[in-house]
């Protein structure tokens, strides 16, 4: 013989299964969170070929290339040259490195690329092979 549910639980069941519901109908399909990391065998590879991005955390142009690569950033030597506290400071290997703009992406030759950076631009510098 069934348990009886209380109502509390019933309305609580309901509940979530309801928001459950809205929220499937809420998140957008094909958003860049589907493929989030479809260029994870990119980025390692940028990163094997020693191409580092510097960067500064309220710049953004670096935002913009960072979303590029969605939660495959994670793998791209990145150097942030903002000092904490005093944004328009440059950490020391920043300095060291001559960083002027950024984005600034300097590569395993030390050519540098300055400003936005398409996929394409570092697929075609480094040789690395977009997905």
């Amino acid at each position: 013989m069934p348990m009886p549910v209380s109502r509390n639980r019933l309305f609580t069941r309901f509940g979530t299964a309801i928001l459950m519901g809205v929220l499937a109908l809420a998140v957008p399909v094909g958003t860049a969170d589907a493929g989030a990391n479809n260029y994870d065998g990119f980025a390692r590879c940028l990163s094997e070929k020693k191409a580092v991005m510097y960067g500064a955390f309220w710049c953004e142009n670096c935002k913009k290339q960072k979303d590029l690569f969605g939660g495959s950033f994670a793998y791209i030597p990145y150097q942030e040259c903002a000092v904490l506290g005093s944004p328009r400071q440059q950490t020391e290997q920043c300095k060291y490195m001559q960083i002027r703009k950024y984005p600034t992406w300097v590569f395993g030759d030390n050519e540098r690329r300055e400003g936005l950076q398409s996929l394409q631009i570092l697929s075609e510098k480094t040789g690395c092979k977009l997905p």
